[in-house]
């Protein structure tokens, strides 16, 4: 009987290592076989930025289990304050993850009953846009969560107790502050591919479901400075990694001084991995140096052409920075580095930004903590208004420097971090008062104008 009760409090952390090690086996098999069919399709991209994948992934997988082992070993007061947090967390995970689903859900239904197997585009759907999702809505849930958290152990005194037993209230809220640490890490692996890789190939499916044509990219404009060529392509479907077929191309060569030489219009191009050449249906060329005008030359339907050029090499500058993960990312600006004509500033941008928005959550747990944390029944409410007040000023910050950077008014670097530099100053300046017991409302309250 001792021996039992002694391993019940070890139950729940070997339970989620188990678990852990069971998907790590089942999901890093199917991520590396991904890295290898992405690397394949894209032999120019980041390679050890992508081989990385796979082991962010059990990483993730893993990420219970060390939070439960951590707890295990933690003192009285770290496992109370973590429970009370964690339960508030999942019932405000739970109501903001449905209502997000719900409502989009009422906004695609339409689109997804047009599917022949409406259950399996819905699975695929929501399976994939689900990293997106936890990615936006993390930082809310925290801020939600934490005031609700703290606002009722402050209402039962609980809070008060504590720092007569001679806690501090840095002590206090140090498991939430680790609980932010690894709300960032899990944001920061999302945000390394699968979250904007989801934000891309969501409207994707939502086409597939239409009937409508599902394509990677359109009308993008590829200039080749080595062979002298333009080409502006219409679609890139779908899968045109693995079958190299893209459609609706035009191709301008030029010559050494830059005036055009010849155009090859063509329904459909197909690239050949095992040859290296291009293959065109459809084909109509003309010649520009003809004067006084172009002269349409006889040619086959299909012609084949020893070009250098690739489909994946061709699409990068259509792909939405958006929708880029820090692999894709590095290798757009490794193949665009010192081509003036590329605008690498909406890159450099979200490069740079994948790394900073993770750490919004933990700068919300240091602002919203110290709002919490009150010692009256008025200072509840005007904690929680403060807090709901800042998170929007965040949000509306961080699209705001994310605007000024790609648009080339702020720099990269300072546009991406810049929300996280401001509100951490917030945060430190209200978690510093919250540590010499002033008052936070009536400090802010103060630098309000007066209606005198």
């Amino acid at each position: 009987m001792l021996g039992s009760t002694s391993l019940r409090p070890l139950i729940w952390p070997l339970v989620l290592s188990a678990t852990g090690v069971l998907l790590c086996i089942w999901m890093i098999p199917r991520e590396i076989i991904a890295v290898d069919e992405h690397i394949l399709g894209f032999p120019d991209t980041d390679i050890p930025g992508h081989r990385l994948r796979p082991w962010l992934l059990g990483l993730l997988c893993m990420l219970p289990s060390i939070a439960a082992w951590l707890y295990r070993f933690s003192g009285l007061l770290d496992r109370y304050m973590a429970r009370q947090f964690l339960s508030a967390f999942g019932l405000c995970m739970g109501a903001l993850m449905a209502v997000l689903l719900l409502t989009d859900l009422q906004n695609n239904i339409s689109d997804f009953i047009k599917a022949e197997n409406t259950m399996a585009v819905l699975g695929s759907y929501y399976g994939i846009h689900i990293p997106a999702m936890v990615v936006f809505i993390l930082p809310y849930v925290l801020l939600l969560s934490l005031l609700y958290c703290l606002g009722k152990m402050s209402r039962h005194q609980e809070i008060v107790a504590m720092i007569q037993t001679g806690h501090g209230v840095l002590r206090i809220v140090m498991p939430l502050l680790i609980t932010g640490v690894f709300c960032s890490v899990v944001c920061l692996i999302f945000n390394y591919h699968w979250g904007p890789w989801s934000e891309g190939h969501k409207d994707l499916i939502v086409d597939k479901a239409k009937g409508g044509e599902a394509d990677r990219a359109r009308s993008v404009l590829y200039r080749d400075s080595a062979s002298k060529r333009v080409w502006l392509v219409g679609a890139f479907p779908f899968q045109f990694e693995k079958t190299g077929m893209i459609h609706n191309v035009t191709v301008r060569s030029f010559n050494d001084g830059g005036h055009p030489t010849t155009k090859l219009e063509a329904t459909t191009a197909v690239w050949s991995r095992q040859n290296k050449n291009w293959t065109f249906s459809d084909v109509q060329v003309l010649d520009l140096q003809s004067l006084p005008v172009p002269l349409k030359m006889e040619t086959p339907n299909t012609i084949s052409r020893d070009w250098q050029e690739t489909p994946w090499q061709i699409v990068k500058p259509g792909l939405d920075q958006n929708h880029l993960g820090i692999p894709e990312l590095n290798s757009w600006l490794a193949a665009n580095r010192g081509i003036e004509w590329a605008n690498h500033l909406p890159y450099l941008t979200q490069w740079h930004y994948r790394f900073a928005q993770p750490i919004i959550c933990l700068i919300t747990i240091l602002m919203a903590a110290p709002l919490g944390i009150v010692f009256s029944r008025r200072g509840v409410g005007g904690g929680v208004s403060i807090a709901l007040f800042l998170c929007a000023g965040m949000l509306f910050s961080s699209s705001f420097f994310l605007t000024f950077g790609e648009a080339g008014h702020l720099p990269p670097v300072l546009a991406a971090w810049s929300t996280n530099i401001l509100f951490a100053l917030v945060a430190l300046y209200l978690f510093n008062r919250r540590i010499a017991g002033r008052p936070i409302y009536e400090s802010l309250k103060k630098l309000l104008p007066s209606g005198d």
